[in-house]
């Protein structure tokens, strides 16, 4: 007699959280950024049992997931309640604005600050 499955799922280290929206598979959003399932990527479901990306278009979905080597999104596990309630790495909170006391803190280069702008260093 099968038994249903039950507790929280062992997930590999690796894995991150995410928000997982299937735009046009295999383009995905994964944390509202623009992302591509690979080749022979698996997404189970909360009773880990393989869930087409094509019934998931337009939905929003928590998940953990693990990229391949070239960054693609390879396994991602639909995750129940109990498993969202666990701490786990990816969704940090994202702020948009900046408080007083942050204004000691170093600047930080997000890549498009203009050349003559970047900070000086003296050479030795």
């Amino acid at each position: 007699m099968a038994t249903a499955q039950t507790g929280v799922r062992q997930f590999p280290a690796s894995a991150q959280r995410g928000m997982l929206v299937v735009s046009n598979p295999p383009e995905v959003l994964i944390n509202g950024k623009a992302a591509r399932l690979s080749p022979g990527a698996r997404i189970k479901g909360v009773n880990n049992l393989l869930v087409l990306s094509s019934t998931l278009v337009g939905r929003s979905v928590l998940v953990n997931y693990r990229q391949d080597a070239q960054g693609l999104i390879h396994e991602a596990w639909i995750l129940s309640p109990e498993e969202a309630a666990q701490e786990r790495s990816g969704m940090e909170t994202v702020i948009n604005f900046v408080f007083g006391s942050d204004a000691d803190k170093p600047k930080t280069d997000d890549g498009k600050t203009p050349f003559d702008q970047l900070p000086k260093f003296p050479r030795q």
